[in-house]
């Protein structure tokens, strides 16, 4: 692998380091990952650090990040006693692979907190008050998480369709909303 970056591909790689905090890691791991992303063939960890300018053992730990989330694979040469990673799926294998993660740190475990909330009687009318607010937000995450879940089992090609739709389906919803009464809708 040339181990110097084109300008095109070094700012690519950093900003997505820095959009890697957004997503769940650190941006080392961020740029690790772009890096892989934008490599046609496989990169050994030694290149990996020499073209970031990081530590071996700082890709080490981003290469087992990111194998952890199962966003790349690891293979052998004949011949080489060197590994080299590649990344695993396409675009949209990796988007649901983040989304699931991130499910799993943060919305799962605060859907939990928010169900404890909810299972004791409430002392007073603050308290009640304040469960009702946690209903609004459990319900709410919970319509959010079955979303997601039905986005996330359509193919590529189904949710790229459903994008295209847009404002489409607000006006659809509009227009239900104009000719059927609240109550036939529920």
């Amino acid at each position: 692998m040339n181990n110097r970056m084109t300008p095109m591909i070094e700012s690519f790689v950093f900003h997505f380091g820095e959009m890697g905090s957004s997503w769940g890691f650190n941006r080392t791991v961020g740029q690790i990952y772009a890096l892989l992303v934008l490599s046609k063939l496989p990169v050994s960890a030694n290149d990996i650090a020499e073209t970031l300018s990081i530590s071996r053992g700082n890709v080490s730990m981003g290469l087992k990040e990111l194998s952890t989330w199962q966003l790349v694979s690891k293979e052998h040469k004949k011949g080489d006693r060197k590994d080299y990673y590649h990344t695993k799926g396409s675009m949209w294998d990796m988007a649901n692979k983040v989304f699931e993660e991130r499910r799993k740190r943060e919305i799962d475990p605060t859907l939990s907190i928010l169900r404890d909330s909810l299972m004791g009687q409430p002392a007073d009318e603050n308290e009640e008050y304040a469960q009702n607010r946690i209903t609004e937000i459990h319900d709410l995450l919970e319509n959010i998480t079955k979303w997601t879940q039905s986005l996330q089992a359509l193919s590529p090609e189904q949710l790229n369709g459903l994008m295209k739709l847009g404002s489409g389906v607000s006006k659809v919803i509009d227009l239900t909303h104009k000719i059927m009464p609240k109550r036939e809708r529920e």
